[in-house]
């Protein structure tokens, strides 16, 4: 086998698992409480958590027919490079590359606050935790594709079930006595549209990863057969996830109570069973991020390795092992979030991720329809549902969204654009 070339290993099993694994993390059982108090209204609560399901659902249909018509490792950027060039490629890739790079080492910092959570004493040790966790992860994933697959499958069924028994406990056992409620303000400043943006921003967040079995159409058995039922399964799970789990928390806490939590889930828990029980939780969450790391670390080297292949990146990232694993990206991809564990600065550029996470599904939707003019005899197994319609409706709300984005947090903005106005010269330098 030559040494860059990956290996055709995975099926369908692995492609709902690592969808539902690169998307469900710690966002839904953290991210309910700022959007309660946020928007202040469980039928909107609900509503915005759907809209962007729906989002979610109607972009896998336009991504499936990019990734059965180009079964290329690399996602995003494999899609921008073929419709729009080199150095549109290089954008896309290397901002979707930071945008996980920043999501994974934030993942790291969180396991290592929790596991100071169930045992004090490691506490003072966090960072040096944080990097050992993604050392850990790529010594596992040297191992080969095989074993890191079948680790996804059943990471991904315990998070699964373990949310689902969670559903099911918050609408089953009733509390002895009413929870206590704190007041807090009803909706975020600025009134009820930026509450709404606000949170519209957070869920973007928590279901990004709906694509990730799009990056490993090149290691598909069947990509053409494949594809469609991983991702259709797969958001359609995450979606009733993520609506249940919305449910099970205003079923139990009230408005105020939770709007003012940072961990809903686990009061949700403690109200429910007592002081203690919300340990239960901070495990729940902690394989949640063992779950949505693994799927970082698999997919994310991945955009490397194919712009290092095209000759927009360092060719060394090319090597594959035995095992069918991409070594040399797969450390550097870590390497960039032990950088950021250091210095700190995950936690800033995690808050600018969703806006480089959306300019790639522009970039998506505007590739499929560029495609479809530049080159409409291209085999395409699976086409784009509703197309032009749906994909043009993406296009445009992606686009206003980022705009909203720019308008609502400029400051932040600035660093995302502030990397794009850079990148030439970056991409001068780099390709060969």
């Amino acid at each position: 086998m030559a040494q860059n070339q990956l290996k055709k290993l995975l099926g369908v099993g692995f492609g709902v698992a690592v969808t539902i694994g690169g998307t469900v993390g710690t966002g839904i059982l953290r991210k309910p409480g700022p959007i309660a108090q946020d928007i202040g209204n469980p039928t909107l609560i609900i509503g915005v958590w759907l809209a962007v399901g729906l989002y979610a659902l109607a972009g896998s249909l336009s991504v499936m027919e990019l990734g059965t018509m180009l079964p290329k490792a690399g996602g995003w950027y494999v899609y921008a490079r073929r419709a729009f060039g080199n150095y549109a490629g290089f954008i896309i890739g290397i901002s979707s590359w930071l945008g996980s790079v920043s999501a994974m080492a934030f993942g790291a910092a969180v396991m290592s606050e929790y596991i100071g959570l169930l045992s004090p004493s490691l506490v003072a040790y966090q960072q040096s935790m944080a990097i050992g966790i993604l050392v850990a992860f790529v010594a596992f994933h040297s191992l080969g594709v095989q074993l890191a697959s079948r680790a996804q499958e059943v990471m991904s069924i315990l998070k699964a079930v373990g949310l689902l028994a969670f559903v099911i406990i918050c609408f089953v056992i009733t509390p002895d006595k009413p929870i206590t409620a704190t007041t807090v303000r009803p909706l975020a400043e600025g009134g009820l549209w930026v509450g709404i943006l606000a949170a519209l921003q957070a869920v973007f967040y928590t279901y990004d990863g709906w694509h990730t079995a799009a990056y490993f159409t090149e290691e598909d058995v069947d990509p053409s057969r494949n594809l469609p039922r991983s991702m259709i399964r797969g958001v359609l799970l995450i979606i009733g996830i993520y609506i249940l789990v919305n449910l099970a928390l205003l079923y139990v806490l009230p408005m105020s109570a939770l709007a003012g939590s940072k961990l809903p889930a686990a009061d949700a828990v403690q109200f429910l069973f007592g002081p203690g029980s919300a340990k239960v939780v901070t495990f729940l969450l902690m394989i949640s991020i063992m779950g949505i790391i693994n799927a970082q670390i698999m997919f994310n080297p991945r955009v490397i390795f194919a712009m290092g292949r095209d000759g927009l990146f360092f060719r060394f990232v090319t090597h594959v092992n035995a095992g069918g694993t991409p070594t040399y990206a797969t450390i550097l991809t870590a390497l960039a979030s032990i950088l950021m564990i250091l210095t700190n600065t995950y936690g800033k550029l995690s808050d600018i991720a969703t806006f480089f996470f959306v300019l790639c599904y522009a970039s998506c939707f505007a590739a499929l329809i560029r495609l479809r003019q530049t080159e409409p005899d291209l085999e395409r197994p699976v086409r784009a549902w509703g197309y032009p319609f749906s994909t043009w409706t993406l296009l445009i709300a992606s686009l206003a969204f980022l705009l909203g984005v720019v308008i609502g947090d400029f400051s932040s903005s600035l660093y995302a654009l502030g990397f794009i106005a850079v990148s030439y010269p970056v991409y001068l330098l780099i390709k060969r």
